[in-house]
């Protein structure tokens, strides 16, 4: 029997139930929530649209993904920028090897190519971009990355280079399969990781949006 003025099993038993329902179904609200945000991730990233006509100050190119070099190269032979800014190159890695390596002749291109050394991931192309772009002076730039990478680095450019006129320009590739994606077990994976890490960026840049 309880004491005087304290609750009885069977209430204690309830205030528990309804503990655990709560999280139960908070759970899966956020399971749900999160679900759609991913479906809108992936929809939205397969149709991200690419102004090929726009004229920029400089392209630049996150490494990391199959196309984007190549995609960049293109670019700046149509010169459609002055300058190429390759981010997160290794370290070693001249020009000269990048562009052999991309079937182009080193001397019709080397001239226009800067390589950046320091970035190790997103974040940091953001910022070693940002520090060229200053030191240029540039007031434009066209971002080319995979498609499914360009939200999330569109969020960490702009956080990065307010005033900076920032054009997407989406690389597709043919092993990442956003439409129907959920019935391809790789892109699935990637497409989650790449969601939680674009959350994750947004979190960040809220604090920077507040003080600006």
């Amino acid at each position: 029997m309880a004491a005087a003025g304290e609750p009885s099993l069977g209430a204690k038993r309830r205030v528990r139930g309804r503990i655990v329902r709560s999280a139960v179904l908070l759970v899966l609200a956020t399971v749900m929530v999160w679900t759609g945000g991913l479906a809108w991730f992936a929809r939205h990233a397969g149709r991200l649209p690419v102004d090929d006509g726009r004229v920029t100050d400089a392209v630049v190119v996150l490494t990391g993904g199959s196309g984007r070099l190549a995609a960049g190269l293109a670019l700046l032979a149509e010169e459609r920028a002055e300058k190429l800014f390759v981010s997160g190159v290794y370290r070693g890695v001249e020009v000269a090897e990048l562009l052999a390596l991309s079937r182009r002749d080193p001397g019709e291109l080397e001239c226009c190519i800067v390589l950046g050394y320091s970035a190790g991931d997103t974040a940091g192309n953001a910022r070693e971009t940002a520090e060229w772009i200053r030191t240029e002076g540039y007031r434009s730039l066209r971002l080319v990355t995979s498609d499914y990478h360009m939200p999330r680095s569109l969020v960490e450019f702009r956080r990065r280079l307010p005033g900076v006129e920032i054009v997407p320009h989406p690389v597709s590739s043919a092993r990442v399969h956003l439409e129907e994606w959920w019935q391809w077990p790789g892109t699935a994976i990637l497409l989650a990781t790449e969601y939680n890490k674009f959350l994750v960026s947004l979190l960040w840049s809220f604090p920077d949006r507040r003080s600006a």
